[in-house]
């Protein structure tokens, strides 16, 4: 058994799901509630989010975020590819900072513009 409390809504519920009956779940009081508590049971992922340097900016860091989850084992190592990167102004929210992070399939995504300085 492996408890959990879910993040899909505010409500918080303590879910326990049953690792030896097909991942059953319980505890929880709605549907997205047994999505992810039989995810976060069997293959739990995360969004990243950070910033990263911009060379000839008005501001000197820009926020970015993956663009769908990753396997929650590589956030150390996305942190330290995420920690690497340089871009330069001008950057726009949408633009890929960081194509198929740690082969992922996922990219790293910029979520705020900055203007050349």
């Amino acid at each position: 058994m492996k408890n959990f409390i879910c993040i899909m809504c505010p409500k918080g519920c303590h879910l326990t799901v049953d690792e030896d009956n097909d991942y059953a779940v319980t505890g929880y009081s709605c549907n997205k509630g047994v999505k992810y508590g039989k995810a976060e049971a069997t293959n739990p992922v995360r969004v990243v989010t950070s910033t990263v340097v911009v060379r000839n900016g008005e501001s000197v860091r820009c926020s970015v975020k993956t663009a769908d989850g990753i396997p929650k084992q590589f956030v150390r190592d996305a942190m330290k590819e995420i920690n690497q990167v340089r871009l330069k102004a001008p950057v726009k929210t949408g633009d890929v900072a960081i194509e198929n992070l740690l082969n992922t399939g996922v990219n790293v995504v910029v979520t705020s513009s900055v203007q050349a300085s």
